[in-house]
């Protein structure tokens, strides 16, 4: 009887060798077709791959390594629900979280992937244009961003649409007649970092205000506990028509609405207010705001899905490169009604 080789199933599979090879360690995610066009050529040559190689297989540490950034303009508190939301789906899974924060850049990231210390990495807190992820992209264990890069270098990326997340406070404001448009920006120390979704948020709202014929401005930065100077600024820059306020930055939402009470404008009389925050928090809020959704255990639901479908490709539908969160839009008492004719 022939003694068939990897090379012999990777001829008939019409694959590379590595792939065969990805297949019988699951090393790497391979697509559920490519995987059973390889375990059909297998089973046409009757192949048995090596104990040592079938071994490796089944060899998993059970973890899943979470890389986050606490300290300075990193956001501990909003953390929370995305780390929560992330170690309750591992254990659904039967996996532990090793939770790295210490900022060791790339370092960290390899020394996660070559201690064998987990089986699949999650990363936050994704730069526009990040160091990290080329060194990600070539480590031999999965990785997810929550957060899309300038190049994601082959990564699987969740997060919220900020784009259309923008878009859609912009139509809102044109679709009710407004006539100018002020975004409340980001502290200093966001906007330094390059986080992803600060340039996305503002270059979609810029676009579309464009498009909607609307003009915008950015206030921008907005440090915590000076929100009452950025309810100076927006309100001076009022034309005398009808001006929507954006606020991205969920951290300055009621501080932002405290400082508008005490100079007696009320959001819905005097101008339209519209945050990105999750829905609790606005309903919540006192007065209820205009809200667009950013719920970030949807987003940590979605990664971990990504993951483990990574980890095992025949465990579920096949994910896309880039998944984002639709937002939704949900209307309260904040934004000014369309006036009538």
């Amino acid at each position: 009887m022939a003694a068939f080789t990897s090379k012999d199933v990777a001829r008939i599979a019409g694959v590379s060798q590595s792939t065969v090879s990805y297949v019988m360690t699951g090393k790497r995610p391979i697509s559920e077709r490519t995987r059973q066009r390889v375990l059909d050529a297998m089973e046409q040559l009757t192949y048995e791959p090596h104990s040592g190689a079938r071994a490796l297989a089944g060899r998993r540490t059970r973890v899943v390594g979470l890389v986050v950034r606490f300290g300075a303009g990193g956001d501990a508190f909003g953390l929370l629900p995305f780390i929560e939301t992330i170690a309750n789906s591992a254990r659904a899974h039967d996996h532990e979280v090793l939770l790295v924060t210490a900022d060791e850049g790339s370092a960290g990231l390899r020394r996660l992937a070559g201690r064998a210390l987990c089986d699949a990495i999650i990363m936050m807190d994704i730069e526009e244009h990040d160091d990290r992820v080329p060194v990600a992209a070539a480590l031999s264990v999965p990785v997810v961003l929550i957060g899309v890069p300038a190049d994601p270098a082959g990564l699987h990326c969740v997060d919220l649409d900020f784009e259309a997340a923008a878009r859609m406070a912009v139509d809102e404001l044109a679709d009710t007649g407004h006539d100018e448009i002020v975004v409340v920006g980001y502290p200093a120390s966001v906007m330094e970092r390059g986080l992803n979704y600060v340039g996305r948020f503002l270059r979609s709202a810029r676009r579309q205000a464009q498009v909607r014929g609307l003009p915008l401005t950015v206030i921008e930065p907005v440090e915590h506990g000076q929100e009452a100077a950025a309810a100076d600024q927006l309100l001076t820059r009022r034309t005398g028509g009808r001006l929507g306020v954006v606020v991205p930055h969920s951290d300055a939402i009621v501080p932002l609405l405290n400082a508008l009470r005490k100079q007696d404008v009320v959001p819905g009389r005097d101008i339209s207010f519209i945050g990105l925050s999750p829905d609790r928090e606005a309903g919540q809020s006192d007065p209820p705001y205009t809200n667009i959704s950013v719920e970030p255990r949807d987003v940590s639901r979605r990664a971990m899905e990504t993951l483990f479908w990574l980890l095992d490709p025949s465990s579920g539908v096949e994910r896309p490169p880039i998944d984002l969160v639709a937002p939704r839009l949900t209307r309260r008492t904040t934004v000014m009604p369309t006036p009538s004719n």
